[in-house]
């Protein structure tokens, strides 16, 4: 929980200072009042990364530095920048306590529902993908290094590939080796992911959809799931011609997706808009509560300029499960969601 954050030259903010309530924080402002740079400073002081930009964009222009500090029932949470020699230095501190990083442990959960989530089903696979990792991410100590090191092990390899097939054929296999060892771990860990899922998908659709309707979520990949990392080896060593002339990697979890089957039928190709909004919200409902399980910490929630595209009785059921929540919502127009709250609500105004 976060009671209150000060940004000092953070993006649109010179020195400002907010105070939030434990329930819900309805931040309202017409377009460009700053309302997002809010929002994303609660997660950038919470979980350590902005979702949208680089450290060096959310120092204020001309600035030559940027300060997050945000209270907390257990002491304060300060994130500094500083611009220096062209590169952007970031550092914590927790209860006086500096760190480079912010390891898992010293996190606070957070769910982001943001506007390009609404292409979650229809959108790029990347966005699917991200999904899955980001919040294994959050609940399992170590998966960020193993996506790290993935991504640099592909980078590696595809440079190798761009080198032509005689060069790469001489050097490639331990970049296989690597590769398909980190894909497996990577895999399997999206595997257990949606079986969660899973368990929980058929009966919080039907909640948020008033209807009877069947969802499964399966994993697609082009090689057997059951022994991934060794197939992926497989496949990188037989298709290392084909991969040369593509120029890059073109099997493994990088190129893997998530699938949703509404009453056996692909979602992405037959889901009506309202049918969409309603699986969507069934996957951020999802990721709470098992974030929230993983962490035995209640995850706060952040609704960017969302509610206004739900429809009545989906912004009720969203509200429902929001009691349990510190949240924050962004909007241009108050009223579209004050009045899903019976109780009362925190306003923060912005010009």
């Amino acid at each position: 929980m976060l009671e209150s954050i000060r940004l000092q030259n953070f993006r649109s903010y010179i020195d400002d200072s907010f105070e939030f309530s434990q329930g819900v924080n309805i931040i309202v402002g017409p377009n460009a009042s700053g309302k997002t740079n809010l929002l994303e400073s609660v997660l950038i002081v919470s979980r350590g990364n902005s979702y949208r930009a680089k450290d060096a964009e959310l120092v204020r222009f001309e600035a030559p530095w940027a300060r997050i500090e945000a209270q907390t029932p257990m002491g304060a949470r300060i994130v500094k920048l500083q611009q220096q020699n062209a590169v952007t230095k970031k550092t914590f501190e927790i209860n006086e306590q500096v760190f480079q990083r912010l390891s898992l442990q010293k996190s606070i959960p957070v769910v982001l529902f943001e506007p390009n989530h609404l292409s979650l089903l229809t959108g790029s696979p990347e966005l699917r993908r991200n999904f899955l990792d980001d919040l294994i991410e959050q609940t399992l100590p170590g998966f960020g290094t193993t996506r790290r090191a993935y991504r640099r092990v592909l980078a590696q390899r595809n440079a190798l590939l761009k080198k032509g097939f005689h060069v790469a054929a001489a050097q490639v296999f331990v970049w296989n080796l690597r590769l398909s060892e980190l894909g497996g771990r990577i895999a399997s860990e999206r595997l257990k992911l949606i079986e969660a899922i899973n368990e929980l998908a058929v009966e919080t659709y039907q909640g948020l959809s008033g209807t009877d309707a069947r969802v499964v979520v399966t994993y697609e990949s082009n090689g057997p799931l059951d022994q991934y990392e060794t197939s992926l080896l497989r496949s990188l060593e037989a298709n290392l011609e084909r991969d040369c002339l593509l120029g890059f990697t073109n099997a493994g979890p990088h190129r893997d997706d998530m699938y949703i089957a509404l009453n056996d039928h692909p979602a992405a190709d037959t889901a009506s808009r309202g049918e969409t909004r309603s699986l969507i919200l069934m996957l951020k409902i999802i990721e709470l509560q098992l974030l929230g399980a993983a962490r035995r910490v209640t995850p706060l929630l952040l609704l960017d300029d969302v509610f206004s595209e739900l429809d009545g009785r989906r912004r009720h059921a969203l509200t429902a499960h929001l009691q349990a929540y510190q949240t924050f919502i962004t909007t241009t127009d108050a009223d579209v969601v004050v009045k899903h709250f019976t109780e009362s609500c925190n306003i923060i105004p912005l010009a």
